[in-house]
């Protein structure tokens, strides 16, 4: 089934893989920007996935070589973060080669030749999938004993600390756990997360992810702002997250809010609350197998997202907003049924739409005539999380 990366893997190596793993994207079905806050989430794992062809070295060196790219090697003896890495590929494997080495476990030389479906930009967090991938190989290779939880925790401790990346845990516990999860952040250290058994090939939808266009570069500033203007929201009230605040005290002093933090930090407080909330009305209505409720909350979430959080035009750009572009041409071709919000972090990046099948052709080639031709994916939910797929006969 994977006979072209372990070829690939062979002529990269001259000697033949032993095993083949796999790590998924991920899709954010509610909970915008909640995570950060030790909100609550929704979200699952997609049918694109990032596969590596592995074998051990015996040496003290982890060696990838990624389709596309230069080849990184991380010597094992030298795991510390460097500031000179940040934002790099070499720095999510030192992270969490360095991170499982700090928890007590022996971590061991191999090499990897990686292909990814999970591309940069896609929405569908291509690093998330990345480090999950490479904690899952070591994982197995050392007989660590980690579980799906503490090997997305290790990946985001990686992207936070080595490359540099204050993102939340939301990416990397969804393609570590697979399917469908429900996770509550309260309890930073101990997620609780709850797979929800919910049949979306049985929906009459489709799950689109709709590339918009626009990258993210020049844009760690806006999302950067987010977490901060909620954080001086906190302040205020003397927590250190929004999901300490008390909501009737916020909006009892709001007046106090908006002279300390501004009114967009005051809207975005306002956009946690609500979302927060909503992602456990999105559980219960899927549990209750009502997806038009479920669809309901979707675009309630996206107008959250675009009126109060505001992640959807950077700050100051009028020529191009491709993002809200999107939105608007989405919701024309929906035709007042499906939903459509914004998807992950923001401002650029990919729109997410649930779209009837029986409109699913012409929603397609109507995004796809403005967008260009494969920017919109039809996506399906993936049952498993980081995943060993094959054990190679010698």
């Amino acid at each position: 089934m994977y006979e072209m990366i372990k070829q690939q893997f062979a002529s990269t190596y001259s000697r033949s893989p032993r095993f083949v793993f796999s790590a998924p994207g991920r899709t954010e079905l509610g909970g915008n920007h909640t995570d950060h806050q030790l909100g609550r989430v929704l979200a699952g794992a997609v049918s694109v996935d990032t596969v590596a062809a592995v074998a051990p070295n015996g040496e003290d060196v982890i060696r990838v070589q990624s389709e596309g790219y230069p080849l990184c090697a991380v010597a094992l003896k030298d795991l510390a973060p460097s500031e000179a890495e940040y934002g790099s590929t070499l720095s999510l494997i030192r992270g969490v080669a360095g991170r499982i080495t700090a928890l007590g476990h022996k971590v061991s030389g191999f090499d990897a030749f990686v292909s990814s479906r999970v591309l940069p930009g896609s929405g569908l967090s291509s690093s998330a999938a990345f480090e999950v991938l490479i904690g899952t190989i070591i994982n197995h290779l050392d007989g660590c004993g980690l579980d799906a939880v503490q090997i997305a925790q290790i990946g985001q401790y990686a992207e936070n600390v080595y490359f540099g990346k204050p993102c939340g845990l939301m990416d990397q516990m969804a393609s570590s756990v697979g399917g469908i999860v429900t996770i509550d952040f309260a309890d930073r250290e101990h997620p609780v997360v709850e797979p929800l058994d919910f049949d979306f090939a049985s929906c009459g939808h489709a799950l689109c992810i709709v590339n918009s266009g626009a990258d993210h570069a020049d844009l760690t500033d806006e999302y950067a702002a987010i977490p901060r203007e909620m954080g001086e929201v906190c302040r205020v009230f003397g927590k250190a997250h929004l999901r300490q605040v008390d909501e009737a005290e916020f909006y009892a002093r709001l007046p106090e809010v908006r002279a300390a933090a501004g009114d967009r930090a005051a809207l975005r407080a306002m956009h946690f609350f609500d979302d927060n909330r909503r992602v456990c009305q999105q559980v219960e209505a899927l549990k209750a197998n009502d997806f038009a409720r479920f669809l309901s909350l979707v675009n309630e979430s996206g107008r959250s997202s675009w009126l109060y959080l505001q992640n959807v035009v950077p700050t100051g750009s009028t020529r191009h907003q491709e993002l809200a572009l999107s939105l608007a041409l989405a919701s024309r071709l929906l035709q007042g049924r499906g939903a459509v919000r914004v998807h992950g972090g923001g401002f650029a990046g990919t729109i997410q739409a649930f779209v009837p099948l029986e409109l699913l052709d012409g929603f397609k080639a109507g995004m796809e005539a403005v967008l260009g031709e494969g920017s919109c994916q039809v996506l399906s939910i993936r049952p498993q999380g980081g995943v060993l797929l094959e054990e190679v006969q010698a």
